[in-house]
């Protein structure tokens, strides 16, 4: 038997019945905003976005892309500042990045397709054009950079690629339809016009 599922109307959090508390796991809002929920994805597009390859894809590249810029500038600052442990992980994460964003490239193509059915949204084809964009910048990047002696460009492809990385994460903020916790209007019931009052006529009396 399947389990009964209801939704935060608010931040739309499924869940479990059974398992609803006094407030929302996610928004922390009074159990009252929940409302009855019936899955409508199939069965295997369901089991493919609850592996969540996607998100933690995007993680592990986030790690790399704002990690690069933010060490160059840093031994560029502080060039005496433990080096050789500095430089080793700066080329660690130039050589990692464009990896790591291929591997979230594929990941939003199979999650885009499974969870809309097409690419060719707006939005989706905005997202495909900036992260191809930063894999460019990353290739590029692993191509020109000396760990012995880097220059301004490198800083500069950093930089670019952690702008194209925050464009991207500006744009899957617009997928998520959330209202923030304190925000939420229960909703109004309709008003009924009332009723007119029937008219009684007054009958003349004889006198």
């Amino acid at each position: 038997m399947d389990e009964e599922l209801v939704r935060c109307r608010p931040c739309g959090y499924v869940m479990k019945a059974s398992e609803l508390g006094d407030v929302c796991p996610a928004c922390g809002l009074p159990r009252s905003v929940f409302e009855p929920y019936r899955e409508r994805v199939s069965p295997n597009r369901l089991f493919i976005l609850s592996l969540d390859i996607h998100p933690i894809a995007i993680h592990l590249s986030q790690t790399f892309v704002a990690l690069t810029p933010m060490l160059l500038i840093f031994h560029l600052i502080f060039p005496n500042f433990e080096s050789e442990i500095i430089l080793s992980v700066i080329q660690f994460s130039v050589f990692a990045l464009p990896f790591s964003l291929i591997l979230s490239f594929l990941s939003g193509l199979l999650d885009g397709i499974t969870r809309f059915k097409t690419l060719r949204t707006p939005m989706l084809k905005s997202k495909i054009i900036f992260s191809s964009l930063i894999i460019i910048l990353s290739v590029s990047q692993l191509i020109f950079f000396k760990p012995a002696a880097y220059n301004w460009l490198s800083i500069l492809i950093g930089i670019a690629a952690l702008a194209c990385a925050i464009r991207l994460g500006l744009l899957g903020k617009h997928l998520l339809d959330v209202i923030l916790p304190g925000t939420y209007v229960p909703r109004k019931k309709k008003k009924t016009a009332p009723k007119p009052k029937p008219i009684i006529s007054k009958q003349p009396t004889d006198s």
